[in-house]
């Protein structure tokens, strides 16, 4: 024993530095409860200073120079605060002229003085609140000049640039040096999208209109190619190797604010939704967003493994416990030698003799309580209002009517006669909680056109961003899927580095490597950071697309995670999530010092191994658990109500992959794990369920409960597996036929 009262083992060296980058709470017992805020997207500053990586720090140098060195060639002076606004606009009006001449040295001169301006004309300021302010009063002066639609052509002129690719392709490295032309123009279209999106309580209606024409300008843009459609061309050339060059983390966050502000987040979602469901006839049920929120994280199951390491990290600090004795053996297996105090004697005496005194009836014991039906108390109880489908009262009344009548009546959801009034009761709960979904209605107005081409003509479809969206994709939308899935697998922590995989750090990587110590910290945190950007980004951009797709219309929806599974979407998903993920949300790989606009504003403190960690002081990283939840809920997405995809998570083992995610004290990512463990406890057996009852517990008290769903036995026809292939085999032999 140490003079702390440890064991006789001793940290490595490496451990000791591993939870120096704090991400050593692996243990889901001591976990708190995370006060994260699920939302469209992080903060604006956030958002922004994620565009940048550390490796680019000192380009933001260059936008200035460029900046001061027009202005000089203008004979003006070059402090922008000091110009009226006429000048400003006239400064602008000149900068968008050197945009369209043939010289490139002069145009993206241009270019670098616009991004100056698009960050805030930052040299000037003193304090992040300023820099702020002035980008968003400069990004309107820009979209009101035109700059956005400039930038568009500029970046049509990059993307069709053969000697950069050339350039890239020759090269046995590509670094961050062969993209610093896109990165320009992406970072200035980046900025505008991401300012002009954020609406703020004290915008003018000027301003706020000046918004809603950049949303419909987005949309609709007449006789051109959409901008979405542009970016997911770039991902695909990049994917398949021909624009090795591209910088994938600021196209892919810039397709994501694209199809955000385009389509719309979770407030457009729920407005569409509530909309069409009353086109349709129907009522509007408690949104998931809303009720998860009010939800409290509960405390996962510990498997053995974290008990036992709970015990002997805590052994000295809990009272004995005669439970405890036989753990001798295991402690002298690992190394640890344990040593019994005086008081531990004393303790263990005391308890002894209470116990024979009790057992004589000296002390009288303690009643023990006795089951009784519990007072039913106010505002308590199961969150959700339960479901049931039509298909449900179906199967509920044949299989009554045989049972009691002897036969069926195909097509009668009306008649009772000679069923018992038990039987009737349950047909009005089931009626009272029938909920009809949005793609059911889509499914049938489809199969009477089918039926009766002639007298159920095909409706108009309105083009809506969605449709507008969907139609251009279309073509490569099987491109589309498996480019994101392939940057997706490339940027998963859990993925090992191959020879032939995509090279997604060619903008983050520096021309020359670092020689210090330091300078490879700073390089290993920001090729982190760069990774959890780029899942970030890819995430958000399938769940947005799936969602929007869902209610435009379910074939869409349904084409879409067609392709994704093909593209082996949902084994990807769980290989992200096995993985040490309180390691993974914990994560910091971020240097606040160095994150803009704090690298640039003000006096900079001297970069060491000490000022790597200056204001980190957060418990978890936003984007690593904006991208779980994304990901568990593109995964419920794909599975719902789809047996064979279901049966591919009980092949794939996703059961102890799911409940090692529990760990993460947040209720709404318990709630999606929780979903994804629902739809196969039927399949996992009497054994899986028996050993796993606080996980069945925590199922029943947050997930919805479908009426007649038999989940926590697997008693009904559906918990058979062995049919699942042959179902999957006609499903999509079945959609390939439609869609031909």
């Amino acid at each position: 024993m140490d003079p702390n009262g440890n064991g006789k083992r001793t940290m490595p060296k490496l451990m000791d530095i591993y939870s120096r980058q704090r991400q050593d709470s692996d243990s889901g017992l001591e976990c708190p409860d995370l006060d994260f805020v699920y939302d469209d997207a992080d903060s604006l500053v956030n958002e922004v200073a994620e565009l940048y990586s550390y490796t680019e720090q000192p380009e933001f140098q260059l936008n200035v120079k460029a900046f001061e060195d027009q202005m000089r060639e203008w004979k003006l002076s070059p402090f922008w605060l000091k110009f009226s606004d006429c000048k400003r606009r006239s400064i602008v009006m000149k900068l968008m002229d050197q945009l369209e001449v043939s010289n490139k040295a002069t145009r993206m001169k241009a270019a670098r003085c616009i991004l100056y301006l698009a960050q805030g004309c930052w040299a000037e300021l003193q304090s992040d609140a300023e820099q702020q302010m002035w980008t968003r009063k400069n990004v309107i002066l820009l979209y009101e000049s035109g700059v956005f639609g400039a930038f568009i052509e500029l970046l049509n002129i990059e993307i069709e640039n053969s000697s950069a690719a050339s350039t890239a392709l020759r090269k046995l490295a590509v670094s961050v040096v062969d993209s610093t032309d896109l990165r320009i123009v992406l970072s200035v279209l980046y900025i505008m999208m991401e300012v002009i999106r954020t609406v703020r309580d004290d915008d003018t209606d000027e301003i706020q209109n000046y918004c809603e024409a950049f949303k419909s300008d987005l949309g609709n843009l007449a006789g051109e190619e959409l901008l979405a459609v542009k970016l997911l061309g770039m991902v695909t050339r990049f994917c398949s190797g021909s624009a090795p060059h591209f910088p994938m983390k600021k196209v892919l966050l810039l397709l994501w604010k694209t199809i955000l502000t385009s389509l719309g987040g979770m407030d457009t979602l729920r407005e569409l939704k509530r909309t069409y469901r009353e086109q349709a006839g129907l009522s509007m049920t408690q949104d998931t967003m809303e009720v998860a929120r009010t939800m409290r994280a509960s405390s996962p199951p510990a498997s053995a493994a974290d008990l036992l390491e709970t015990q002997n990290q805590k052994r000295n600090s809990r009272p004995f416990r005669r439970s405890l004795m036989k753990q001798s053996s295991l402690d002298e297996t690992m190394g640890m030698d344990y040593e019994p105090t005086d008081q531990t004697d004393d303790e263990v005496r005391e308890f002894e003799e209470r116990q024979a005194m009790e057992e004589a009836g000296e002390i009288p014991r303690p009643p023990s309580p006795r089951p009784s039906t519990p007072a039913p108390s106010k505002g308590k109880g199961l969150p959700w209002t339960p479901k049931a489908r039509q298909k449900d009262l179906d199967q509920f009344l044949e299989s009554t009517r045989i049972k009691f009548v002897g036969f069926q009546l195909q097509g009668d959801r009306v008649s009772l006669a000679g069923l018992p009034q038990p039987i009737h009761e349950g047909v009005e709960v089931l009626k009272h909680n029938m909920y009809t979904s949005l793609a059911e209605v889509q499914i049938q107005k489809e199969e009477d056109i089918a039926r009766n081409p002639i007298s159920t003509p095909e409706l108009s479809v309105p083009q809506t961003a969605t449709e507008v969206l969907y139609q251009a994709m279309l073509p490569n939308l099987p491109q589309y899927m498996i480019a994101l899935l392939k940057i997706l697998l490339a940027a998963a922590p859990t993925s090992k580095a191959k020879t032939d995989s995509i090279n997604i750090m060619s903008d983050v990587l520096p021309e020359e490597m670092p020689l210090t110590v330091l300078q490879s910290m700073k390089l290993g945190i920001d090729v982190n950071r760069h990774k959890e950007i780029i899942v970030k980004a890819v995430s958000a951009i399938l769940l947005l697309l799936l969602k929007h797709l869902k209610l435009n219309h379910i074939y869409q929806f349904e084409f879409m995670s067609q392709h994704l599974v093909f593209a082996n979407c949902i084994p990807l998903v769980l290989k992200f999530f096995n993985q040490n993920i309180m390691a993974y949300v914990g994560a910091k790989n971020t240097i606040p010092i160095l994150d803009f606009p704090s690298c640039i504003i003000g006096d900079q403190p001297e970069l060491t191994a000490e000022s790597l960690e200056i204001g980190d002081n957060q418990q978890y990283s936003w984007r690593n658990i904006f991208s779980c939840i994304n990901l568990l809920r593109i995964l419920n997405k794909l599975t719902k109500w789809k047996h064979s995809r279901i049966m591919m998570l009980v092949v794939f083992k996703s059961a102890p992959i799911l409940k090692r995610t529990l760990k993460v004290r947040h209720a709404m990512m318990q709630l999606y794990v929780l979903k994804l463990l629902k739809m196969q406890t039927k399949f996992l057996g009497r054994q899986w369920r028996k050993s796993n009852m606080r996980t069945m517990s925590a199922i029943y008290q947050k997930v919805r409960h479908r009426l007649n769903d038999d989940w926590a036995y697997g008693n009904d026809l559906d918990a058979r597996p062995w049919d699942f292939q042959v179902s999957l085999r006609f499903k999509y032999s079945y959609n390939n036929s439609n869609s031909v």
